[in-house]
Order: C-alpha cells, then sequence, then structure tokens
C-alpha cells in the first residue's frame, strides 16, 4: 500500500467520523485495501448508499474500484451510481480522490434527479421480476412458534427461502417484490416471538441486509438449516448459488 493511501484512510476516518460512517473493511496486503462509507446521493433529501471503494496497491495511480449498494435502491440504480463515479474517478488526477468522489455524490442534484427518472423507468419491469432478499433477525427465543410463522407468511405470499440460524440469523426471501415487503411489513408487526419475560412481541430488530432482482438459481420451498462456522455460512450460500449476495451482505455480517 502506497504511502499516500494509508495518509488518505486515515484521513477519511476522522471526517466520517459517526456511527456507522466509515469501515476498513481489508487491510493491506497484495490485493490493496477496502474502505466502506455509506453516505447519500444529492444532500440531505437524497438516497442512502453504502459505497465500497477497493484500493489496489498501484492506487493512486490507477482509480478504485467501486461498488454501491442499497437496501432501499434497486440494482440498475445502484448500477447507475457506481458507473458515474467510476467516469468521475476517470476525469480526475491520479491523486488521492476517495473524499472527493463522495464529496461529489453527496452534492450532485442532478445524479439524484438521474436516480429518481431511472426508477421510474424500470419500477414496472421490477415488480414483475423475480426478486431475492437477504433479512437479519436479532435472536428467536421461540423457535418453534417463529418458525410456523415464517412457513405459513411464504406459503401464503407465494414466497421461497432459507432460515439460516447461527451466529447471525439470516432469512433468504425469493419470490415478488411486493410480497416480499409484506413478508417484512409482517415481521414488524406482529407478535411472532417471546421477550426475556415470556411475553409474546414484535420483531423489531429485523434489517434488510439486501433485496435485488434475481437471474441466478431459485430456491424451493422453505428450509431451516443451522450452522456452527463462517466456513459452514459460507458453504450454505455457495450451496444454493448464491455467493454473490453473499459477498454483498458480508460487511454487515462483520459488525
Amino acid at each position: 500500500m502506497s504511502e499516500a493511501a494509508a495518509e488518505e484512510v486515515s484521513v477519511l476516518s476522522s471526517i466520517y467520523c459517526g456511527e456507522g460512517e466509515f469501515r476498513l473493511v481489508q487491510q493491506a496486503g497484495q490485493d490493496g485495501l477496502v474502505v466502506q462509507i455509506n453516505s447519500t446521493v444529492g444532500g440531505e433529501t437524497g438516497l442512502d448508499v453504502s459505497l465500497l471503494f477497493h484500493l489496489h496497491p498501484r492506487y493512486p495511480s490507477c482509480p478504485p474500484d467501486i461498488s454501491v449498494s442499497s437496501t432501499g435502491l434497486s440494482r440498475s440504480l445502484c448500477h447507475h451510481i457506481r458507473q458515474k463515479l467510476l467516469d468521475q474517478a476517470a476525469a480526475l488526477a491520479p491523486e488521492p480522490m476517495v473524499h472527493q468522489l463522495v464529496e461529489w455524490l453527496q452534492q450532485c442534484e442532478e445524479l439524484t434527479e438521474d436516480c429518481r427518472g431511472v426508477e421510474e423507468e424500470v419500477k414496472e419491469r421490477e415488480e414483475e421480476e423475480e426478486w431475492t432478499a437477504v433479512l437479519s433477525l436479532d435472536h428467536i427465543r421461540s423457535l418453534k412458534r417463529y418458525v410456523s410463522l415464517l412457513e405459513r407468511w411464504t406459503q401464503q405470499l407465494q414466497l421461497t427461502g432459507r432460515l439460516l440460524l447461527g451466529r447471525s440469523i439470516l432469512i433468504i426471501l425469493q419470490g415478488a417484490r411486493p410480497s416480499i415487503k409484506e413478508f417484512c411489513r409482517l415481521l414488524k408487526t406482529a407478535k411472532v416471538d417471546v421477550d426475556s419475560s415470556g411475553r409474546k412481541c414484535k420483531e423489531r430488530m429485523m434489517k434488510v441486509l439486501i433485496e435485488t432482482p434475481w437471474s441466478g438459481r431459485s430456491l424451493q420451498g422453505f428450509v431451516v438449516k443451522n450452522y456452527q462456522s463462517s466456513t459452514e455460512l459460507t458453504a450454505a450460500f455457495e450451496d444454493i448459488s448464491m455467493m454473490e449476495l453473499y459477498q454483498q451482505i458480508l460487511p454487515s455480517l462483520s459488525d
């Protein structure tokens, strides 16, 4: 890693010092390093995004690779934002540029309008596509009751999926996007579990880690699977050919 890149990472950690704003995902090595910055597109009224900057060992002589994800935006919109950032990076001088790119993204009102235009164009198509979402649960105390409700809802909403039980509790869902959104609404509004006193309670800690159109392998039924280690969790995603999704949610699982 170059001295300039090391210094930039130190500066970035000071600038983006709010809770959850900055994270060093991968330390320096043969592949360089990866930093994550959570920001918005187009100012305070913009759209929340998570940005991954891969700084190669030769950085800043070459621009960083950039990934964009968001629980509130489609894959098409994330790709649109990513391409705009890559174009902007290619136009800059070969010097530390991550902060400059994030600032440009935050202030680019034109890009916000572009995103909203793209959103309107793809909205109808996305409603018809098969979607995949990965949800994270904080805990399950009443396993039998909880699983019974999850199975019932997937059947009613014509969804398929997996419940992965381990250090992280994950639900993988496939089906129509409105059905996935209804599933999430039910999780947060119905009494699905019990609290530490044994009283029925709602799932208030559920998080949507990713929600995206999916053209890969389709799941069948709703299967509950236990895992004991990160290796077994990785294998669970490999078994259903979803390593791409797993790589995208991995920073969230490491928090």
